[in-house]
């Protein structure tokens, strides 16, 4: 690699460019003393793009943007950017908290454009730690450049996952689909078969929202000649659930409660806890049905829903996919073609290459995660800090929009040494763990014990 030109220091330097950064980086701005660079390989703002079906939306209120939850008077707020593009009124009108999904991301890339911090087409292709200071090589389309941070925050976000049973043949084939990917490849995914004389079979595979919006579109755009596949390892369409006392547990002291267990215990608890973050919306689920009702009032249609199942294999068989299936309740298999594959399999916590430079600086668990600190830090001196990296240390808070502002109000008092913004530490009414009753009269319980016969 050549050696990087220029040079450039800051205080905090803050990888990657999603949700996340984004907001951490607005409520940084115009702060004094606190100098920040977002880096971010991409060349523009993108978010989810692949996933942009028309009317989906955001399965938490607006108010899950990049501020409001810390700083509701922030000129980078979702409302803001209503009313500055004119749209405040209609917004208003519809009577409804969830944003559409295409226009929650148009707000992130302008609030990307509007930041003077956040740097695209920047790549960061090494670190090392050297003179007391972060030095970074950084790709650009001006060459290697060279910068340094005092600190930094890595939001790199997740990366699609695919299974091992997915063979590279199948996936070489064209006929696999990650869902990441699907609007780029649905016109595809449609196409009639080039044997007319059958009906095209299509496959989905997953059980979260992603896997139940591509199911609907499909359902809804297919010839009802052709068939459908929806098929999950899960016990059942899982809605997400999205009750009051439920949701008192994105909270800090739930936060506190979840990262003080034992890492055999929070895991156990993560597994437990997939249907409040990875659920289908009910609404969903709802239209979903409605659409294979109308489609059974003149006979069955050709949609097969299967539950309980894990995929075994992928492979290539001629023309079309070969897939395999076990019931995990009966050990039977199930065995069957299809013309087109979806994964909604979901993401992985992204592989970091240039973090090897400084992982004696990085706190890992014997496992190979990060070990995540209550306030978000991997750096054995404090000095490195994550975004949504950290679920398997602070729960299913670390993925959700609704608490990235308070994430960021932490790192932000953490990293400028002072109370920025008010960070709250009881919000619920309930409480979690082995909390002392408080309040209950003393004479409610005996003086003495009385041994039982």
């Amino acid at each position: 690699m050549s050696t990087p030109t220029t040079h450039e220091h800051y205080d905090v330097i803050a990888i990657g460019a999603g949700p996340f950064n984004l907001g951490f980086a607005a409520l940084s701005d115009g702060l004094p003393d606190f100098s920040l660079a977002v880096l971010e390989a991409r060349d523009s703002f993108s978010w989810h793009p692949g996933m942009m079906l028309p009317g989906t939306h955001l399965q938490v209120p607006f108010m899950a943007d990049l501020v409001t939850m810390a700083d509701p008077t922030n000129r980078y707020s979702f409302l803001n950017y209503m009313k500055l593009h004119g749209r405040i009124y209609p917004f208003y009108i519809r009577e409804n908290f969830y944003a559409l999904r295409n226009e929650y991301s148009d707000y992130l890339a302008w609030a990307a454009e509007q930041l003077p911090s956040v740097k695209f087409g920047h790549r960061v292709m090494d670190i090392s730690y050297q003179n007391g200071r972060y030095e970074l090589s950084v790709l650009t389309d001006q060459g290697l450049l060279s910068f340094s941070a005092t600190k930094l925050v890595l939001g790199t976000g997740s990366e699609p996952y695919l299974p091992d049973s997915v063979t590279s043949e199948a996936l070489g084939s064209g006929a696999v689909t990650h869902s990441s990917e699907y609007l780029f490849r649905r016109d595809q995914i449609l196409a009639e078969v080039p044997d007319s004389q059958r009906g095209k079979v299509v496959t989905v595979l997953g059980s979260g929202q992603s896997a139940a919006e591509i199911f609907l579109d499909l359902l809804r755009s297919l010839p009802e000649e052709d068939h459908l596949v929806w098929s999950t390892r899960s016990e059942r369409y899982f809605p997400l659930e999205y009750t009051k006392l439920t949701l008192e547990m994105t909270s800090p002291e739930y936060i506190d409660h979840f990262h003080a267990l034992p890492m055999d215990r929070r895991d156990a608890l993560s597994k437990a806890q997939k249907g409040l973050y990875k659920g289908i919306n009910a609404d969903l689920i709802d239209e979903i049905h409605e659409e294979l009702y109308q489609r059974s009032v003149h006979g069955a249609p050709n949609v097969h829903l299967r539950t309980g199942s894990s995929l075994l294999e992928v492979r290539p068989a001629g023309d079309t996919l070969q897939v395999t299936l076990r019931h995990d309740r009966t050990d039977e298999e199930m065995v069957f073609g299809t013309d087109q594959l979806v994964l909604a399999t979901g993401y992985r916590q992204a592989t970091d290459e240039f973090l090897k430079g400084i992982s004696e600086r990085i706190s890992y668990l014997p496992d190979g995660r990060f070990d995540v600190d209550r306030n978000y830090s991997v750096g054995r001196a404090q000095d490195i800090f994550v975004q949504n990296a950290e679920l398997h240390t602070h729960g299913f808070t670390a993925p959700d929009l609704g608490m990235g502002a308070y994430r960021n109000s932490v790192l932000i008092n953490r990293l400028a040494g002072r109370e920025v913004y008010p960070v709250e530490e009881r919000i619920a009414f309930q409480k979690f763990g082995a909390a002392e009753l408080e309040g209950l009269p003393s004479s409610i319980l005996p003086t003495t014990a009385t041994a039982l016969d």
